[in-house]
């Protein structure tokens, strides 16, 4: 299902059921420690085997995939990726940093985000997007589906930047016939990464390019399951311009 929302660059597997623990590498294991919660740890194994699974379809040998800062996965070198789970669900996507420059996925329940949470993680705008959505496409619960959407483009942020991106930074917006939504960078954290840039598109001390503030992704739904994801592509060589890319809880 995850590679539907996905170019070809990027590799993914996915797994509606849990793995034995000793498919965990010695690393991983060290690095679960002594997490009691059993849910916690059948999340930690099978997101991890999805993980190699899909890293093999790029070539890259079984590896530990250990918790890095934030818990952001800490991938090998040369390779971006992410990794989510719900319940009954975990997957991974990954690419080649020579053809991806950031991914970002995730996955939730199917269902209304209670109203509490709702208003949270939402922003004028979009409450008043999602009320003409629910008009027009009830069948989906297009509250949770920006939850998803928010959670993924944090998943992508969050390596490029090393900043935290609360729900109300990203205002997004869907498009429910192509399966698709964009997410714009705003607030604080917008004006802070227009703030970092030169005038020739550069992260200011660093000669790299700075994190976009525009994310476009592709969604899907089933019954019971939502699914989001975005892909930055490669920046432009230095002086061509601002990156056009293809998208908040970080995976532990």
């Amino acid at each position: 299902m995850l590679e539907l929302i996905l170019p070809a660059a990027v590799a993914s597997a996915e797994s509606f059921a849990d793995v034995s623990e000793s498919t965990l590498l010695p690393a991983e294991l060290e690095a679960l420690g002594g997490a009691r919660h059993e849910g916690r740890r059948r999340e930690f194994t099978t997101v991890r085997h999805c993980a190699r699974r899909a890293l093999a379809e790029i070539g890259v040998p079984p590896v530990a995939v250990l918790p890095g800062e934030r818990g952001a996965p800490v991938w090998p070198r040369g390779v971006v990726g992410s990794m989510t789970h719900s319940a009954g669900y975990r997957a991974a996507a990954v690419a080649r940093s020579t053809d991806v420059r950031a991914v970002g996925i995730d996955a939730e329940p199917h269902e209304a985000l209670p109203p509490r949470v709702r208003g949270a993680v939402t922003l004028p705008e979009e409450r008043e997007r999602l009320a003409d959505l629910a008009a027009d496409c009830p069948h989906v619960h297009w509250d949770r589906l920006l939850f998803c959407a928010k959670e993924a483009v944090y998943k992508a942020w969050f390596p490029m930047t090393g900043r935290r991106l609360g729900f109300t930074d990203a205002s997004v917006a869907f498009d429910p016939a192509a399966g698709t939504f964009r997410a714009e960078i705003v607030g604080r954290a917008g004006a802070a990464g227009a703030a970092e840039r030169t005038g020739a598109g550069e992260r200011i001390g660093t000669g790299e390019p700075p994190a976009p503030l525009l994310y476009e992704g592709r969604w899907a739904a089933t019954a019971g399951l939502l699914l989001a994801a975005v892909v930055v592509p490669p920046a432009p060589p230095s002086g061509i311009g601002r990156i056009a890319p293809s998208g908040r809880r970080v995976e532990r």
